[in-house]
């Protein structure tokens, strides 16, 4: 293993303090017997693939923060208690990102000045911990949440190049820690073995470029419209989801459909709801306390309107955006009432938007009688008939024969033999790929995404070809004035080939440079043996 040297700076010692927990190891009398051994060199590597392993978690973190308000929801249902889950997740994964970080830059510091790497048993306890939490995290992420398996390999067409720039980086850095070693150690195998993985991992980023994909490196002139926005419930990061308030947000955020859930209460009139009951977006806990775990259907329209459907808006605050609303927003949030579909239908008029919207819940006995109530209510309003969007799937071919004008969108993907033709087609980001976009798109057939809230999901889907999105984050998405990233294939090529050229001569430049310092080290190592040898000889003497 690599030989420990004479010299130890006040900067080594420092160094080796916070990593071994023992600061007795930097006094001289106990460096004698200090070598790093094959035990700890295995602890390094585990170290190492800690630090790999929490960093992939970091990025999947920042990758699911887009669909982490279906998360507080799903918890919410489950167990009546709503946090914003997001926080705790990006704290969490701080803490043990920073913690790995700063260990291993620790011991790539020691390995250069030729320090021994003896972790500490509570760094050591800590590390598998770490292990532990990130394996729970993403074993967690793939039994419950695998749909975020494929919103990560979305994100590789945003963040590929970028990826492989950082890799390239941080693989060049670590060159110098890795020479020292190389050069300090007396193994031949072990010597061969961390070169030939070294070369490997290098050649294999040098040419990772070969397969990446985005549709966002193109030409300019190439970039398709800017994809409409629908504002999913309206817009909930300023006002509370399915109320008029969130309806006229979403028209300031100039969308071009109002998204929203419609039931039919117990007498017969929809009205804007999402969730099967009335717990996380209205007080009625406080109204009706004996009823409140009733299906929303349960509740005629009197008893509806007696809830208050804004305060909780204000007090669990879904979004951070709450905090920013002036008082003015506050105020009203606080006076909103569920909205009838009447009056949605109605103010999206005079807005001159389209409604698109599910009929809820699709299992009810009396399904039926919704659709037909429903489409009374869209026939009696006045309001265009293209300017409705239908997403239930049941008795459609009833909807098409009682009101024809209506504009009909499938949750699904177009099929072989179609009986009719599909012009709209309604479904998660993470269920179309960028050549369906664009092959849809040639097919004149319109496709909507949901739900996007990310700057750079929107930037992807926009450089794909995607007709609308539908947001959370209408007031973000509407300043977007050009993708965030869009680069030519040849401005790309000469970014590929000049990182790869500068990686090159560095790692080079590290090889000579820590070779020619090891040659100076030697001769001064062995005259100081010599000289110890003789003063310890007249000593016993």
């Amino acid at each position: 293993m690599a030989d420990t040297p004479g010299c130890y700076s006040t900067c080594a010692t420092c160094l080796l303090c916070p990593y071994s927990c023992q600061w007795i190891t930097a006094k001289k009398e106990k460096r004698k017997d200090l070598r790093t051994t094959k035990y700890d060199c295995s602890w390094f590597l585990f170290l190492f693939c800690v630090f790999l392993f929490t960093l992939v978690w970091l990025y999947f973190t920042i990758v699911i923060l887009n669909d982490f308000h279906n998360f507080n929801e799903f918890i919410f249902r489950q167990r009546k208690l709503w946090l914003d889950w997001s926080v705790v997740l990006l704290i969490v994964t701080a803490v043990l990102i920073s913690y790995s970080s700063v260990l291993l830059v620790l011991a790539l510091c020691l390995q250069i000045c030729g320090q021994p790497l003896k972790l500490h048993w509570v760094h050591k306890i800590l590390l598998i911990l770490t292990a532990i939490v990130v394996v729970a995290a993403f074993t967690g992420l793939g039994i419950k949440w695998a749909e975020e398996w494929k919103s990560a390999r979305i994100s590789l067409q945003a963040t590929g190049p970028f990826l492989h720039i950082g890799a390239v980086g941080g693989m060049t850095l670590l060159a110098w820690p890795l020479v020292s070693f190389i050069y300090r150690t007396h193994n031949t195998g072990l010597r061969v073995i961390l070169l030939l993985v070294y070369c490997a991992a290098m050649i294999a980023l040098y040419l990772a470029p070969l397969g990446i994909t985005s549709p966002c490196i193109m030409e300019e002139n190439q970039l398709p419209p800017k994809p409409a926005l629908v504002g999913h419930r309206g817009a909930p990061m300023l006002a509370p989801e399915n109320t008029l308030m969130s309806l006229h947000k979403a028209v300031d955020c100039d969308v071009q459909v109002f998204e929203t859930d419609v039931m039919v209460s117990a007498d017969g009139v929809p009205f804007l709801m999402h969730d099967e009951e009335l717990t996380r977006t209205t007080n009625v806990h406080a109204v009706f306390p004996e009823r409140a775990a009733l299906n929303s259907t349960a509740f005629n329209w009197t008893d509806l309107q007696q809830l208050d459907a804004g305060s909780w808006f204000l007090e669990r605050r879904p979004f951070p955006t709450v905090q920013s609303l002036s008082p003015g927003d506050r105020k009203e949030a606080a006076k909103q009432r569920i909205p009838s579909l009447e009056q949605a239908l109605e103010a999206a008029k005079q807005s001159n938007i389209s409604i698109m919207f599910d009929l809820r819940p699709e299992n009810h006995s009396d399904y039926q009688n919704f659709v037909n109530v429903t489409l009374g209510v869209i026939l009696q309003s006045g309001i265009p008939l293209q300017q409705v969007l239908w997403l239930p799937d049941g008795f459609r071919e009833d909807v098409k024969q009682q009101a024809p004008g209506v504009q009909h969108v499938y949750g699904r993907k177009r099929l072989e033999n179609e009986k009719e033709p599909v012009l709209h087609v309604n479904l998660p980001y993470q269920d179309m790929s960028s050549e369906e976009i664009k092959q849809y798109h040639q097919d004149n057939i319109s496709v909507n995404l949901y739900v996007v809230n990310q700057p750079w999901l929107f930037s992807v889907l926009w450089c794909s070809g995607v007709s609308s999105v539908t947001t959370n984050a209408c007031q973000v998405l509407k300043e977007m004035k050009h993708p965030i990233w869009l680069l030519p294939s040849s401005t790309y090529f000469m970014i590929w080939i000049v990182v790869d050229c500068v990686s090159f001569l560095i790692v080079i430049w590290a090889f000579i440079l820590m070779k020619k310092c090891s040659y100076r080290r030697r001769p001064t190592e062995s005259e100081t043996d010599v000289l110890l040898t003789k003063i310890n000889s007249l000593i016993q003497e």
